[in-house]
């Protein structure tokens, strides 16, 4: 199997792979593969049989190799004719699988073929995006009190300008995501997971058009305090790829976050957030909001 690298450049030509893919976790959104990769990780791409094979390889942690289900509209693996694939393509470990595959052939099918692990740290959160949208009801109230606050002292002030990313607004972005970035320490030195994070926002930011990626920005007074990213994952859902927002300025991130589920995600019902990457802060963070359902990740050995 013929491996090669994936680029911005590229995802016109894949995307019909990814048109009617049903996979549920934010890993098999195409926009997300594509910009993730930098000097750490390297997805790859091969077509076999009418498949696309997604596979990725490390710099470092090379342990880390693995490939992903394959994906074709409408079609999906079975767990033998998976293993031979995986061993075709000289991997033993398929990440990222999610339990509807699971729910569909069984455990003790997918038993017979691979070790099953559980991988927590990689389950998605998934809203309502009319839930978060209109934040409605008690269990949401103090995320209605912070908004109104931080209406009363930016929004109606004047000093709030919300509106999609375009050409003329990236390099402000990219400023702020620096900004961002020195307040967690999220230097390769210090935490590679958010340092890979800040290289993916950074290249989805340059490539927006090419990755069909949908991109929000708030200023206040005039710079740049908070952006996010949406795109496509399946017919009724979307993920929120990236979402920053300035953690100093009250109620700033209930209401920008309010403004994503109303600005970046019509014509879908659900809200995939991703996952909280084993960081306690981010599930609290990610809890509070309620999400309706949780897309269990698995690893095949």
């Amino acid at each position: 199997m013929n491996f090669r690298p994936i680029t911005a450049a590229d995802f016109a030509t894949y995307q019909p792979y990814f048109s009617h893919q049903r996979h549920r976790l934010c890993d098999y959104s195409l926009s997300s593969i594509i910009a993730w990769q930098n000097d750490h990780y390297h997805p790859l791409v091969a077509i076999h049989e009418g498949w696309l094979v997604v596979a990725a390889e490390f710099t470092r942690d090379v342990h880390r190799r693995h490939m992903m289900l394959p994906i074709a509209p409408n079609r999906e693996l079975p767990p033998a004719q998976l293993a031979a694939l995986a061993s075709g393509a000289g991997h033993q470990n398929v990440r990222f699988v999610p339990y509807c595959y699971l729910d569909t052939y069984g455990e003790d099918a997918v038993g017979t073929q691979f070790d099953i692990h559980r991988d927590p740290d990689l389950d998605d959160y998934v809203y309502r995006r009319q839930d978060l949208a209109e934040l409605a009801g008690g269990k949401y109230a103090k995320k209605r009190n912070l908004i109104r606050q931080f209406t009363r002292s930016h929004v109606d002030a004047g000093r709030v300008v919300v509106g999609p990313i375009t050409s003329d607004d990236v390099a402000a972005c990219i400023d702020y995501l620096k900004v961002w970035c020195d307040q967690r320490e999220c230097g390769p030195e210090m935490d590679e997971d958010l340092a890979c994070e800040r290289d993916a926002a950074i290249n989805t930011l340059q490539n927006l058009d090419l990755l069909a990626v949908k991109g929000l920005h708030l200023r206040v007074d005039g710079e740049v305090k908070a952006f996010g990213a949406a795109a496509r994952l399946t017919p009724d859902m979307a993920t929120l790829q990236y979402e920053k927002a300035d953690a100093e300025i009250k109620g700033l991130y209930q209401y920008f976050d309010q403004q994503c589920a109303r600005q970046l995600f019509n014509g879908y019902t659900f809200i995939n957030k991703e996952s909280d990457m084993g960081l306690p802060g981010l599930a609290k963070s990610k809890r509070s909001y309620h999400p309706v359902e949780m897309v269990k990740a698995y690893h095949l050995h």
